[in-house]
């Protein structure tokens, strides 16, 4: 059962609505009510707190900070990446294409395999449409598709291309990528 269906359950019983009530409270058919309690139908936190609704509560997601687990080569990879994030910028883009087209090319000839391939020709279409939101996720996102995605970056040598980030009101030392 998933953590949802377990929660509604529980509401279910400590308000004392059964899945007859709880449909006709809620407009949801009973069947699948039935579905999200068994866990064979993933409940959505918005149709959860929907559900809940009808029982008077309310759905409260907790957040929390938690350090990713990122071997040494990983971190340096985004910590360098994050650090061109912060110089990447409408006009900054233009002035890396002639270095990172020659590392593009250079990659083209040095990467095979899966995700490489595919990492490849995704930084591509991030270059050519100019997709700066799209890239700033993949230069600073934790998640493992960006992890990977770095992994083929095209970026090397830009650190060097423009003046040091100030960080914290001190210049930062820059490494090069």
């Amino acid at each position: 059962m998933s953590d949802r269906g377990d929660l509604l359950r529980r509401v279910m019983l400590s308000t004392g609505t059964t899945q007859s009530e709880l449909s006709r409270f809620s407009g949801v058919h009973q069947p699948s009510i039935s579905q999200f309690l068994s866990g064979k139908v993933e409940l959505s936190d918005e149709q959860l707190d929907r559900l809940l609704s009808c029982m008077g509560r309310r759905l409260q997601v907790i957040r929390r900070s938690v350090e990713p687990d990122l071997n040494r080569s990983e971190k340096r990879s985004w910590l360098l990446h994050r650090g061109l994030s912060g110089r990447l910028t409408r006009e900054s883009l233009p002035e890396w294409m002639s270095t990172v087209g020659g590392n593009l090319r250079r990659l083209h000839g040095g990467v095979t395999g899966q995700p490489h391939e595919r990492n490849l020709r995704r930084w591509e279409e991030l270059l050519h449409d100019g997709d700066i939101p799209g890239l700033k996720r993949v230069m600073t996102g934790l998640d493992r598709d960006s992890i990977e995605m770095r992994e083929v970056s095209p970026l090397g040598g830009l650190m060097s291309l423009g003046p040091p980030v100030a960080e914290h009101g001190r210049q930062s030392a820059g490494e090069d990528i």
